[in-house]
């Protein structure tokens, strides 16, 4: 091995933060306050969830866990801070899957790797999709006849997304790829504008998160003709599956916590069991579930897998779709 300049610069930093997680430890973790980033605004349904189980993780710590919104350019600034941050457990970050799985494939360079630059700590909850129709506007009542009228109409049928690359225009895409229609993407600048065209008619259909699709059902027009899980959800009783129609379907908008690469092991286990905790709190659970969330729990590795398992996935999808951000 040929020992430069870059490589014994690159060593001396990764050795000063092993020293000083090292010291860190070495006084007793968690011994001050903890910080975590979520890569979106307040009020969306990722601060709502970090909100929601960063107090009862706090205690459990014993430390104070503050939620910091570090949001913009589809969770790359949130992402990247985490990743740059000090690897001693006392930061880390509530990515999602453009996060960890699809920014990969859309964007030809990125400020982090998902890989190399995130320790796992666990899977914490998967978002149910559903795909809304504007009756009205598009005169079906089913996936099937959903797939008949594109079929004879190539590419006339619009769908909207709350933005390029994002869970819900991916969901599009792979439905468009799986039933072998031509369907015509419409971006917008997050769900609720998209929402708003469905609902005034200038929009047929779209995937969206049960939780902003639950405010518009009341609505004559909007019907819940699907869920993107595998099978049926419990909370749209008699809805059924995409899969029913489009064998194999299945979309999700999750998420998972990750600390950067490097974490000391025992910051990653406290964490994850004070998460585990925290999830299994009946109250905490219920409020969680009533917002349209499916809590998950994972070992680091198992989140490991997934996260795998989704980047090829969501990779097929954007490149056969030919979707590029800059």
């Amino acid at each position: 091995m040929t020992i430069n300049r870059r490589t014994l610069v690159a060593g001396s930093i990764a050795a000063g933060a092993a020293m000083t997680a090292s010291s860190v430890f070495a006084q007793g973790y968690p011994a001050h306050t903890i910080r975590l980033v979520v890569p979106y605004p307040p009020g969306g349904g990722t601060d709502f969830f970090a909100r929601l189980v960063a107090t009862e993780m706090g205690n459990s710590l014993g430390q104070t866990l503050v939620v910091e919104n570090r949001a913009g350019a589809g969770t790359l600034i949130g992402a990247e801070a985490v990743a740059r941050a000090q690897p001693d457990g006392y930061t880390f970050l509530l990515g999602d899957t453009s996060t960890y799985a699809s920014n990969r494939s859309l964007y030809a360079k990125l400020p982090y790797d998902a890989d190399k630059d995130f320790a796992p700590i666990t899977l914490t909850g998967r978002f149910a999709i559903v795909l809304l129709v504007n009756t009205d506007k598009l005169k079906v009542n089913s996936v099937k006849e959903l797939i008949e009228a594109a079929k004879k109409s190539p590419g006339a049928i619009d769908y909207a997304s709350a933005g390029v690359g994002s869970p819900f225009h991916l969901a599009g895409e792979l439905f468009a790829q799986a039933s072998g229609v031509k369907i015509t993407h419409v971006p917008y600048k997050g769900a609720a504008p998209a929402i708003q065209d469905l609902v005034s008619g200038q929009i047929g259909m779209m995937f969206v998160d049960f939780a902003t699709a639950r405010g518009q059902l009341a609505m004559k027009q909007i019907k819940a003709i699907a869920v993107a899980s595998p099978g049926a959800f419990a909370g749209l009783p008699g809805v059924p599956p995409v899969s029913a129609d489009v064998p194999g379907f299945e979309a999700w908008a999750w998420q998972g916590f990750a600390a950067p690469a490097a974490t000391p092991k025992d910051a990653i286990e406290k964490l994850n069991a004070a998460y585990v905790k925290a999830v299994n709190n009946a109250e905490i659970k219920q409020k969680l579930i009533g917002a349209g969330i499916d809590p998950l729990q994972s070992s680091p590795a198992d989140m490991a897998a997934y996260i795998k398992s989704e980047a090829a996935k969501w990779e097929k999808v954007i490149k056969t779709a030919g979707i590029k951000l800059d």
